[in-house]
């Protein structure tokens, strides 16, 4: 298969996968703000669950250049405003996806931990001031991502040499070795200390809810097959979670890191990329929501109502 082949079956794997994302995240997000709507006190990890399919939503809104350049072409602004915004909210976007899920993970891990242990005294504070953790995460990412507002322009910019296309319109010109060193630096340690956060925070829960399962065994009726255990249960679920977001995201961190310091292009790879970047987006609303007994009820009762119209 020749590049041209590989980079439209990647690009219409794209459209399916955002096609499935986009409303996943669009519905889990009403379904989020309507429950911190309904509750004075929203629980801590609701907001960090909204905070990230909203962020989700905008990650695949501003990837609209590589969906449908010809939606970018229409839309009433400059080009170099459109290349330069949509290149840098979507970076932006990566960014707290990332911030927000060690988050969600540290707050799942000292929701879990006994009375005793250190994380466990540190979730009161924690949990006051998880909507300020949240905001601090906005001028964290805006700053370390501001270098793509500086430096991105239109492809079409014949001016400017040694150009580095990013996608059909947009490209990045060249940066000072200097500058782009700084940035790397900085963005390369946040991704690998919030993963490898994340990762450890999915290990101790595991490593707890397990021991924790053996402890609980002689007192479980017969009846109750380990299987469906509610700790092998949410076990299942934080390895799928934390394992996908980890391989996601360091595939991620190679391929950009590469692009970046070797200033090399590669549709098929640019292609990868997205794919894995979203691929993450993708299924975080489903494990979410599987996992969510609310949304469980409300979505059989849905389907229950439904039966008894058509019935009736």
């Amino acid at each position: 298969m020749d590049r041209l082949s590989t980079y439209l079956v990647l690009k219409s794997v794209f459209l399916s996968q955002a096609a499935v994302g986009l409303p996943a995240n669009i519905l889990f997000l009403f379904f989020l703000i309507f429950t911190l709507v309904q509750h004075h006190k929203p629980k801590p990890h609701d907001l960090i669950s909204c905070h990230l399919a909203f962020i989700h939503v905008l990650m695949f809104l501003t990837v609209v250049d590589v969906l449908s350049p010809d939606l970018l072409e229409s839309l009433p602004f400059e080009n170099d405003f459109k290349c330069k915004s949509f290149f840098y909210i979507n970076r932006v976007m990566r960014g707290l996806s990332i911030c927000t899920t060690c988050l969600l993970s540290v707050h799942q891990a000292s929701t879990i931990s006994p009375i005793n242990v250190w994380l466990a005294r540190f979730k009161h504070k924690f949990t006051n001031n998880m909507v300020s953790v949240i905001f601090l995460f906005w001028p964290l990412n805006l700053s370390l991502s501001s270098n793509i507002m500086l430096f991105t322009v239109v492809s079409s910019n014949m001016s400017q040499p040694n150009l580095l296309p990013m996608t059909k319109h947009c490209s990045l010109s060249p940066i000072n070795s200097t500058i782009r060193g700084v940035f790397f630096t900085l963005t390369i340690s946040r991704d690998f200390l919030l993963v490898g956060i994340t990762l450890l925070s999915g290990m101790y829960m595991v490593i707890h809810l397990f021991r924790h399962q053996r402890r609980s065994q002689h007192l479980r009726s017969t009846s109750l097959s380990p299987r469906s255990s509610p700790e092998k249960k949410a076990i299942q679920t934080i390895l799928l979670l934390v394992s996908f977001f980890v391989v996601m995201y360091s595939v991620d961190i190679i391929i950009s890191s590469s692009s970046t310091l070797l200033w090399v292009y590669n549709p098929v790879i640019l292609n990868v990329q997205n794919l894995v970047v979203n691929a993450y987006a993708t299924i975080t609303p489903f494990v979410q929501i599987s996992s969510d007994k609310r949304i469980v009820d409300t979505l059989q009762n849905m389907q229950l109502e439904c039966y008894k119209l058509l019935t009736s």
